[in-house]
């Protein structure tokens, strides 16, 4: 039980910046349940956002709603997963063989500036023109449902760091529980077609960067939130027109 609390709190720490449950040290033997509690930790945040949203519904236009659940999102997240969309899109504007040595980089380069800004536009629009606000939760529960398949599933190209260590101790068992209780959430929102949708992304995501890569980092993970998030949130978008 010690070792799932603190997997939770690790998740908390790494996945967003909320001000509790703070774990700086990827202490052997938690990295696994972290990892299980990334879709839980999605829900979390898709519920703040959610709420925010209702209480600001009261004294302020839908628009202006979404650019600020937009910069929340960026802000309770410590824009990680920007990041590494920015990181991933610069390693692939130059040699294959350099690309991963570029995505290390701690500056971005002209690439990632020009389509990261391109993104914030498109994302921060998404959110203006949402309408389904109480999808939010679900919306940021499964790109990192994804992401818990990718770590177990998919080769990982470093040899170190967090993603490394939650690898090795990620185990299937753990892969079902966080499986399970986010179709529980899927069945109670009725999310089956943005379920199916993220499991194909995440088949197409796998298909490019094992084939360029022969495998993923962390600002990849990262990159695969960011789009799938974008996707379904457009996905929702035209089921509501």
């Amino acid at each position: 039980m010690k070792n799932i609390l603190k997997g939770f709190a690790l998740s908390i720490s790494m996945l967003t910046t909320l001000p509790f449950f703070r774990v700086h040290e990827f202490y052997k033997g938690i990295n696994g349940y972290s990892v299980m509690f990334y879709p839980l930790v999605g829900l979390l945040l898709g519920f703040i956002l959610y709420f925010i949203s209702l209480g600001l519904s009261l004294y302020m236009p839908s628009f202006h709603i979404g650019i600020i659940l937009f910069s929340l999102w960026a802000l309770f997240t410590g824009g990680l997963h920007l990041d590494g969309y920015c990181d991933t899109v610069d390693g692939l504007f130059v040699d294959k063989s350099r690309s991963l040595e570029v995505m290390k980089d701690p500056h971005n380069g002209g690439m990632g500036m020009i389509f990261g800004g391109v993104f914030f536009i498109l994302k921060a629009s998404s959110l203006a023109a949402f309408e389904l606000l109480y999808l939010l939760p679900i919306i940021l529960m499964l790109p990192r449902l994804a992401v818990v398949f990718m770590i177990y599933a998919y080769p990982y190209v470093s040899k170190s760091g967090m993603s490394t260590l939650a690898k090795e101790e990620l185990q299937g068992w753990q892969v079902l529980v966080a499986l399970v209780y986010t179709l529980v959430v899927v069945v109670y929102f009725k999310a089956w077609f943005l379920l199916l949708v993220t499991l194909l992304l995440t088949l197409v995501i796998k298909s490019f960067f094992i084939k360029r890569y022969g495998g993923f980092t962390g600002d990849i993970y990262g990159f695969s939130i960011e789009i799938i998030e974008l996707i379904l949130l457009n996905i929702a978008i035209i089921g509501s027109v």
